[in-house]
C-alpha cells in the first residue's frame, strides 16, 4: 500500500518526545537498516478518534488474514529480529 493515508506516523506531547521520536529516526537512519528512507511523521498530538472494535489489535486476531500473512508479518518479523534489544520483555 502506498499513500499518505498509509504512512506511519508518531504523534507527540511535548517537545520531549519530539525530541526522542526524531534522535530514533536519526539513529536507525543511519544505522542503514532499511533500504530506503524513514517517511515517519512526526507530528503534534491534535484529537484521537478510536476504530470500530474489530480494527483493534487486527494482526494479532487475524494473522492467517491473507494480507497480514503476506505483508505485514514479514515486516514485523523483521522488525523485531532488528530492534530485539529495543523492545519491551
Amino acid at each position: 500500500d502506498v499513500g499518505s493515508s498509509y504512512r506511519s506516523a508518531i504523534f507527540y506531547h511535548d517537545e520531549n518526545q519530539k525530541r526522542i521520536a526524531e534522535e530514533v529516526i536519526k539513529e536507525v537512519t543511519a544505522e542503514g537498516v532499511y533500504d530506503n528512507p524513514i517517511v515517519t511523521e512526526v507530528a503534534p498530538f491534535d484529537k484521537f478518534y478510536i476504530a470500530e472494535n474489530y480494527h483493534q489489535e487486527y494482526f494479532a486476531n487475524n494473522p492467517n488474514q491473507p494480507y497480514c500473512a503476506a505483508v505485514v508479518a514479514p515486516k514485523v518479523a523483521k522488525f523485531r529480529q532488528k530492534f530485539v534489544d529495543r523492545l519491551k520483555k
